[in-house]
């Protein structure tokens, strides 16, 4: 077996400035576990403000101090969130300690080119979460785990990674200097363990056993044995969710829609890590915004932000471009105080291949793109798209419908199916849609106009027009009451455009208009 471990050192206080602005996470900032500082930040500690010292002790030696409380739910949530981005390298995943994450990697190696190849993939999988990560593998998940916390990591390509210690010697060598406090026995007997001159793990495996079990309890050699791989040690996986949720709380309350778009970022990187998870792309998600009580009055008690996308994706920062977009177009109700992600619209689908030269799909791709940023900037009923229609006449061949209405067309077939109506009539019903004719314009005039006639030509512009092709006769619409008998004509004007034109089949009375023009050819 091979475990990769995930330790997050400053996890509370990565998870915590993930709510603050930029500018507020430049200042000096400590967490407060009880009345004790237990995280500081680097601008803190250039104040000598250090983990373990008062709440006052900390705001004498900085007016500046950002002072915030510890929270358990808080910290879970981000970790959840990396156990997730781990999900998508193996299904063996675990949680250990609140702040270390422990893969079983070994049916995986092979798919992705070795440990060292999936340590890599897995520090750039994690890394949009914006946590300091501090990486090491061992045989053993307690080994793994002990030196990702100790072990001093090294900085390799602007990657943190620890020992990869792939057999059991090496590690049990590398753990021999391990202090004793890093087993949680340890850390319960860690003032008996210091008087007794037992600093090391090395130290504990050269005392007798009897003594020890006697002296600590069999808690203390139960977990060496299982760090050293002496004993097994099962683990409960960890199961993803059918439906993603999470929540964000802000530290200081958001007036503009920059500001939640700042913590909804956070959210949308969590997102990402559950889809890539499930090996599946995001179709819709919902952005729910809880306001200020003070003001449930005058506005409701929370927004409903749904971003639905005309293609499923997975790129952060296309949902996080639409995102922006509709936070772009929305007038804020009242303060955000906690921000709520949603989403159980997946695709299970591959992502697409990349490419090396433009190709249609490539095309395609960017028109999608482009679609659901003008859905997002300008609303869902303002950007539509046509669709074909089995009927004869020109003006009902197709309709408008919101782009994400629009599905796949069906299979070619001939016709129009009818039925009759309540009340006798025939309509016509959906059927097979055909694809247009060649000979038809794809610009129509919204109504039909009228030509002025001469020597039984029409006439544009004062010019008769020469009728190239037709006619192609139209006599259709009896049933719903807008019945059409019509010769369509392909004409070319003076200057050699092309239009279509009609005109009555039945002759028109004295002073009518008996020619029309219904489009032009591009």
């Amino acid at each position: 077996m091979l475990w990769f471990a995930l330790h997050l050192p400053l996890l509370s206080l990565e998870a915590f400035c993930a709510t603050l602005a930029p500018d507020a996470q430049q200042r000096p900032i400590a967490l407060l576990d009880g009345h004790a500082i237990s995280a500081v930040n680097a601008a803190a500690v250039q104040c000598s403000i250090r983990p373990g010292c008062k709440r006052a002790t900390a705001l004498a030696l900085s007016s500046q101090l950002l002072l915030a409380e510890a929270d358990a739910g808080r910290d879970a949530a981000a970790l959840l969130a990396v156990a997730h981005a781990a999900l998508a390298f193996t299904p063996s995943v675990c949680l250990h300690d609140g702040h270390t994450v422990l893969l079983e990697v070994q049916a995986s190696l092979r798919l992705f080119g070795g440990a060292a190849a999936l340590l890599m993939r897995l520090q750039e999988a994690v890394q949009p979460l914006g946590h300091q990560v501090h990486l090491a593998a061992a045989p053993t998940a307690l080994g793994a785990a002990l030196l990702a916390r100790w072990y001093p990591p090294a900085v390799r390509g602007g990657q943190v990674l620890g020992p990869q210690a792939t057999q059991r010697p090496a590690m049990q060598q590398q753990l021999q200097a391990a202090p004793v406090h890093l087993l949680g026995p340890g850390r319960e007997h860690w003032e008996a363990l210091q008087g007794m001159g037992l600093q090391t793990l090395a130290d504990l495996r050269a005392l007798p056993r009897t003594g020890l079990a006697r002296r600590f309890g069999e808690s203390l050699l139960d977990e060496l044995d299982r760090t050293w791989g002496d004993r097994p040690d099962p683990r409960v996986w960890l199961q993803l969710p059918e439906r993603f949720e999470t929540r964000l709380e802000l530290y200081a309350r958001a007036d503009t829609t920059d500001q939640v778009l700042h913590g909804a970022s956070v959210l949308l990187a969590r997102l990402v890590a559950w889809a890539q998870a499930r090996q599946s792309r995001v179709a819709a998600f919902t952005l729910c915004m809880h306001h200020d009580r003070r003001h449930r009055d005058s506005a409701p008690p929370a927004t409903q932000l749904h971003v639905a996308l005309a293609e499923p994706a997975l790129d952060p920062a296309h949902l996080h471009s639409l995102l922006r977009e509709r936070l772009g177009q929305l007038q804020m109700a009242a303060p955000t105080l906690e921000l709520r992600l949603h989403c159980q619209h997946l695709v299970q689908a591959s992502a697409p291949n990349g490419e090396l030269f433009p190709s249609r799909a490539g095309a395609a791709e960017g028109l999608t793109r482009l679609i659901e940023r003008l859905r997002a900037r300008l609303g869902d009923a303002q950007v539509l798209g046509l669709q074909a229609v089995a009927d004869h006449r020109p003006e009902h061949a197709s309709r408008a419908l919101p782009v994400q209405g629009l599905g796949a067309p069906p299979a070619p077939a001939t016709g129009t199916s009818q039925g009759r109506g309540a009340d006798g009539s025939f309509t016509p019903t959906p059927g097979p849609l055909v694809p247009l004719p060649l000979h038809r314009p794809a610009w129509l005039m919204p109504e039909p106009l009228p030509l002025a006639e001469r020597d039984a030509l029409p006439l544009l512009e004062g010019r008769p027009l020469q009728l190239l092709s037709g006619p192609e006769r139209i006599e259709t619409g009896w049933w719903d009451g807008h019945s059409v008998a019509r010769d369509y004509f392909i004409a070319q004007a003076h200057d050699g455009s092309l239009v279509w034109v009609w005109r009555g089949r039945l002759p028109a009375a004295q002073g009518d208009v008996n020619w029309f023009l219904q489009g032009r050819f591009a």
